[in-house]
């Protein structure tokens, strides 16, 4: 036996990355026989096998013993888990019940057909709230080192706070978001971010939600599309993983959900349950019953190598497959070799393991710069926080402490090592790095434990210092000799400057970090005046930029390259620092150069984003351009000026008085380039005379002025700033139908009716020919919402000009006879004739002779009405209801075989039409509905359409609809017409169906907008 251990601890020796921090035989030797995993054990859903103890529990003489592992003396402990810190429960999420439910239906043709119950999507949305919270917690800490969130922050919270498959998942969504957004680039103005990205979710709800919450004081749009295809793919993987659950009942093969039920799936669940839980910690790894799993992407990597598809040739053996889960699931250690081993085992099973997205089967999950290991602190730290006394005391001779001076964690607590792992690395990662440090496993016990808390991480030289064994010593000696230069010049001590440069290399006092940073750029993050002076008055490069290449300095982030010491002062706020800068002649566009296209943010952009107003006006001062914009280096956006510039940004973020003074900085400049009234109306024969007197340059100026306003107009109304959007308005820029009707949603939302009459009033400005299918989807619900809650006059009579405007000028269209033969046909002169009748109507007391063989095939309710008779000489059936000279006129049109020899009068028309509705003569009753809309009036149409939806005449009354719409204007005024938009929709008397006429109409006005506007026959009349 203890050969056998030895020989496998061996074999698991060779596998470890490094052996370095010793103890691995030791510590395997002692863990040979705690646990055992059979697959006569009960699995769990995305969770795989549990783990059980054979030994007693109280027997723990290793950090194997520790998996799944309760003390009983640790229930007392267990109840103040009430005690612990709660999320702030959110009173607004930035998505609605209809978006929900808009999303579990989008993949998913059972939910499609059979849809959601409200209690569910209720209850989902309440506990995926608490999800969004911990993502954006995270999303806001690590946004402070260069005080802005854009995707990559948004993408590491989530990695940090969801599982490994989870997580997956949601990043290639939001990856596919975002490069639908970036290929929709010819229609950007004309459709909502979310249609872009191919979302349900509003992205501009998202983006206002972090802007309100203050997740950073910048937010890049990308940070939102990821954001919000990270909450809708999850709101359908939770809802997909509780459908295919066992513990939720199903009928005919459709899983019936509860809200039972979906609490048991998810307590069931060691990926969900943690993650949707109340508290500020974030339990992982286990489910409510406390057994710890291995998440789906494990499981799936364990049993490839159990099958011998390992890429890198290993077949790993049952017994060391067990021991490498029994490393990743552990809680506790005893030493600090102990601990080593684990990590080591852990590391190499996790490193080659790369998730593949279940959409486009691509790895999400992996780290471009070469394995990650763990620095001896790190290890030390994590330690600290697994640490165990009562596994560490082994020795029989020597007693234990017999005061506890602390108290232990209890194992309900306790993440096990594979979640350190986790949450660790994606701190190393996010920062570029390749080595975990002692402050991601600090980052990761905030996160993990209850009652730990630490600062976020600062941006400094040391970040990303690894001094690998990879390197030799020579550059090894270099590295730390740089990190000390920068470690003196950042004390402050300007006796040492001279020697700290001597000690950064060739570059001297320019030298840059691995992130690429400069020490001027580390003392304009931290603001301290003094220093950048010091660095300035040493000779300092004040437009040193980032570089754009990762070859020498790997660890640079993305969003600073080309950034200069005046950009990092504007990101962090410190005006004093950005007023010396500019002083000492810095560049005010920082990188820019001259007729360069921009990859960075320039500082006004910076400014203006964070609303900085006192920025703003200093860089507008020194001449900085609030034109500039950004070009993005995926090469799919190409417009000449790029994306969000100054004017974008400060609307998309809210920032009125920021906006108002970029307006009032280019208003100075007005007599130097042409008026946006001007630019609009360009090709008139007044403003081409105009046009002689101004320069190609001024009008190219004048033409980006207004381009940018638009990209503005579009941000604001995007993010629910309205007032921004009305100010752009004011300018003369015009509208486009999607920031009209997102205007018009939000004044609606926020009840201000004034702005609402402004907008309504404007509708006449948009352009048929933008009328897109946004118009019926969007717009005519909302119009309709807005005129069935509004009593306002002036409100509905505007609404009733936009219906009109946009059912157009063409004539409604008209209904047409139904040419049907019969099948059978007598003479004339038969008509109510005694002689040969088989069969009597009695109508009003008077009879009426007819014959079978005609009736009998006329319709299907004669049939009826002849079937059931008994079989005599001459039948009798009394008709109630109708009048004699309506039934002899139904008689008329049977005999003489058509409408043609009819004469009826207008006060008989409605009567024929009931009768001819009663006795299902179609045509008969087509054409009295073609004389009943040649009679419709402005007096009558009201008591005509109530009387055709009390038959259920749809075709006359579709028709009336277009009557109503072409004539609202009008119909709006009187008393009665209103009653009948606004009486409450109830039960048909008649044998039509129940009618909303609001709902009615807005129907076929949304037919006739798509057949006249949006069909491919466009400008036909249906």
């Amino acid at each position: 036996m203890a050969g056998k251990g030895k020989a496998a601890a061996r074999t698991l020796e060779d596998l470890t990355l490094d052996s370095g921090y010793g103890g691995a035989a030791d510590s395997f030797r002692s863990s040979s026989v705690s646990l055992c995993c059979s697959d006569t054990h009960p699995s769990f859903p995305h969770g795989g096998n549990c783990w059980h103890l054979t030994e007693s529990m109280h027997s723990r003489h290793n950090s194997l013993d520790t998996v799944n592992t309760v003390l009983a003396e640790d229930t007392e402990i267990l109840e103040c888990s009430g005690q612990c810190a709660k999320l702030p429960e959110l009173e607004e999420v930035p998505w609605s019940v209809a978006e929900v439910e808009g999303a579990l239906r989008k993949d998913d043709e059972a939910v499609r057909s059979a849809g959601v119950p409200r209690d569910i999507v209720a209850k989902l949305s309440a506990l995926l709230s608490r999800a969004l919270v911990r993502i954006a917690r995270e999303a806001q800490r690590l946004s402070l080192r260069y005080a802005k969130c854009t995707k990559r922050e948004v993408q590491s919270a989530i990695k940090v706070v969801l599982s490994w498959t989870i997580s997956a998942n949601c990043v290639a969504a939001a990856l596919g978001a975002l490069s639908l957004y970036n290929m929709s680039t010819g229609d950007r103005f004309s459709r909502g971010k979310s249609a872009r990205c191919g979302l349900v979710f509003s992205v501009g709800k998202f983006f206002r939600w972090m802007v309100d919450s203050r997740v950073a004081l910048r937010i890049h749009e990308h940070a939102a599309i990821y954001l919000s295809a990270c909450m809708e793919t999850l709101f359908r993987e939770v809802f997909g993983r509780v459908q295919r659950s066992a513990l939720v009942e199903k009928e005919n093969g459709v899983p019936k959900l509860t809200v039972e039920s979906l609490e048991q799936a998810i307590n069931n669940d060691s990926e969900l349950w943690g993650l949707l839980q109340p508290y500020q910690h974030l339990i992982c790894g286990k489910n409510a019953s406390g057994v710890l799993s291995l998440p789906d992407s494990l499981n799936e990597h364990r049993d490839q190598q159990r099958g011998g598809k390992n890429a890198e040739g290993h077949v790993f053996t049952q017994a060391e497959l067990r021991t490498i889960e029994q490393s990743l699931l552990a809680t506790r250690v005893g030493s600090i070799a102990e601990l080593s081993d684990l990590v080591s085992r852990a590391m190499h099973h996790l490193q080659p393991l790369h998730i593949k997205s279940p959409s486009n089967d691509t790895p999400v999950h992996q780290n471009c710069g070469g394995p990650i290991h763990w620095e001896p602190e790190a290890l030390y730290t994590l330690c600290y926080f697994m640490h165990c006394p009562q596994i560490e005391w082994e020795n029989p001779n020597v007693e234990p402490s017999k005061v506890a001076l602390h108290t232990e964690r209890p194992f309900i607590v306790l993440p096990p090592l594979m979640e350190w792992i986790r949450v660790a690395v994606a701190h190393t990662e996010h920062r570029l790095s390749i080595s975990v440090d002692s402050d991601d496993v600090r980052q990761a016990a905030r996160l993990l434990l209850p009652g730990v808390d630490c600062e976020p991480r600062q941006l400094k030289a040391d970040d990303c210092f690894c001094a690998t064994r990879k390197l030799d010593a020579a550059s090894t000696e270099a590295k730390f000799l740089q990190d000390l230069g920068f470690r003196m010049l950042n004390c402050g001590r300007t006796d040492l400057v001279k020697q700290a440069v001597n000690l950064l290399g060739p570059d001297g006092i320019n030298s840059m970090s691995e992130q690429g940073m400069t020490p001027l750029m580390y003392a304009c993050v931290r603001g301290d005046e003094a220093m950048v002076q010091m660095l300035l008055d040493a000779g300092a490069d004040i437009n040193s930029e980032v570089p754009s290449s990762i070859h020498r300095h790997p660890s640079v982030y993305p969003d600073t390259r080309q950034g200069t010491p005046l950009t990092f002062a504007v990101l962090h706020g410190h005006v004093p620092v950005v007023q010396l800068l500019v002083d000492a002649q810095a560049n005010v566009e920082g990188a820019l150069q001259d007729g360069a296209e921009n990859y960075s943010e320039t500082p006004l952009q910076l400014a203006s984003a964070a609303g900085n107003f006192e920025l703003v006006s200093l860089l507008l001062e020194r001449g900085a351009d609030p034109l500039i914009g950004t070009t993005y280096r995926n090469g799919i956006t190409s417009a000449p000026l790029g994306d969000m510039n100054s004017y974008s940004l400060a609307a998309a973020h809210g920032h009125r008085n920021v906006f108002r003074r970029l307006l009032s900085q280019s208003e100075k400049d007005k007599g130097d380039m042409m008026s946006l009234e001007e630019i609009l109306a360009e090709g008139s024969e007044a403003v081409k005379e105009k046009r002689t007197s101004h320069s190609e340059g001024t009008l190219r100026t004048g033409k980006a002025k207004l381009r940018a306003l638009r990209e503005a107009m579009y941000h604001s109304a995007e993010h629910g700033h309205v007032d921004i959007t009305i100010d752009i308005r004011s300018l003369g820029v015009p509208w486009t139908l999607h920031t009209w009707l997102e205007s018009l949603k939000t004044c609606f939302l926020q009840q201000r009716r004034p702005l609402i009459q402004g907008l309504l009033k404007d509708f006449s400005c948009i352009q048929e020919d933008e009328y897109t299918e946004e118009l019926i989807t969007h717009g005519l619900p909302l119009m309709f919402q807005i005129l069935r809650a509004s009593k306002n006059e002036v409100i509905s009579q505007q609404l009733a000009v936009i219906f009109t405007q946009c059912y157009g000028p063409f004539p409604i269209p008209k209904l047409t006879e139904i040419k049907k033969k019969q099948t059978s046909r007598l003479d004339p002169h038969f008509l109510n004739n005694k002689e040969m009748s088989d069969v009597t109507f009695l109508v009003e007391g008077k009879p009426f002779y007819a014959h079978k063989v005609l009736l009998f095939t006329a319709s299907a309710r004669f049939k009826s009405l002849l079937s059931n008779r008994p079989a005599a000489e001459n039948t009798c059936i009394e008709i109630s209801h109708v009048k004699y000279n309506i039934f002899q006129l139904v008689m008329q049109y049977l005999y003489c075989g058509g409408t043609e020899s009819l004469h009826i009068r207008n006060t008989e028309v409605m009567e024929l039409l009931s009768a001819a509705k009663f006795f299902q003569l179609e045509a008969l009753q087509r054409h009295c509905e073609i004389i009943c809309s040649k009679n419709i009036t402005i007096e009558t149409c009201v008591d005509i359409y109530k009387h055709a939806k009390f038959l259920g005449a749809t075709e006359l009354s579709t028709f009336i609809e277009g009557y109503f719409l072409k004539n609202m204007v009008l119909l709006i005024e009187l008393e009665n017409f209103k009653q009948l938009l606004y009486e409450i929709p109830a039960e048909s008397p008649g044998p039509g169906p129940s009618y909303d006429v609001l709902q009615d109409v807005e129907q076929t006005l949304a037919t006739r907008i798509h057949s006249i506007h949006l069909s491919s026959s466009k400008g036909s009349v249906v």
